[in-house]
């Protein structure tokens, strides 16, 4: 769990995550965009949260890799990327807590659902970066980050993806000493995590699991795909 760095901060998470401003700037980021919303106390579906939204031109993917501070913002660079949520799936509770899925009593992953213009990026593409900001061969854990809810997966829309996957599964098997370890399943629910989990890498970069855990991550990617970043990414 991320709670080893994070313990003596958890009481300030929750009684101060609403009212934090921003320390740092989202990629293509204005002072008119809004800020994003979940219930005060609890997780709504992604439906409920993407209505209105016009999210349906979009495609979408599902992956889990690890904390979803670390994989929203390995994403959220990305050209072609319109927005990366992070929330929980994997599992069959309904509007699980965070604590409750840390607790490992509800079968979800930390994970993020990614909107897409497939016009200027593939689910391939999405595939390898998946692949290059979280390790695929360890199993319920990344890094110091331990439990079932940390585990590696891709939770597949559509039967294009699947195959998608499993074609990307047997040309990566090559490039790994270990087995891939990664959950493949149909997606079933996406839930959106509490409001103070959403963008936590751009507006907390003084946080030190973002500076010695996310922060690594992200640059890995920064320079695995540096052709595909999004104008001024970070700056």
């Amino acid at each position: 769990m991320k709670y080893w760095i994070c313990s003596l901060m958890a009481i300030c998470f929750l009684f101060s995550a609403c009212s934090q401003q921003s320390n740092g700037v989202k990629p293509d980021s204005d002072e008119t965009t809004p800020v994003k919303k979940t219930i005060k106390n609890g997780t709504l579906s992604i439906s409920e949260y993407t209505e209105g939204k016009g999210y349906d031109i979009y495609d979408v993917a599902t992956f889990a890799g690890g904390c979803f501070w670390c994989t929203e913002a390995s994403f959220e660079c990305i050209n072609g990327v319109e927005d990366v949520i992070s929330g929980y799936s994997g599992g069959d509770e309904e509007r699980p807590t965070y604590y409750q899925v840390g607790d490992g009593k509800t079968g979800h992953t930390e994970a993020i659902q990614i909107y897409y213009n497939p016009e200027i990026i593939s689910f391939e593409t999405l595939l390898d970066i998946l692949f290059v900001a979280h390790d695929p061969t360890q199993v319920n854990r990344q890094g110091p980050d331990v439990g079932e809810e940390y585990r590696s997966a891709i939770y597949y829309h559509n039967d294009e993806q699947k195959k998608a996957v499993a074609t990307f599964f047997e040309a990566q098997a090559k490039n790994f000493s270990k087995p891939i370890a990664t959950e493949v399943a149909a997606f079933k629910e996406f839930w959106v995590a509490e409001e103070y989990h959403q963008d936590y890498y751009w507006l907390h970069p003084e946080n030190p699991y973002v500076q010695n855990v996310s922060v690594p991550k992200v640059k890995k990617v920064e320079k695995a795909f540096k052709d595909l970043l999004k104008k001024d990414c970070g700056k």
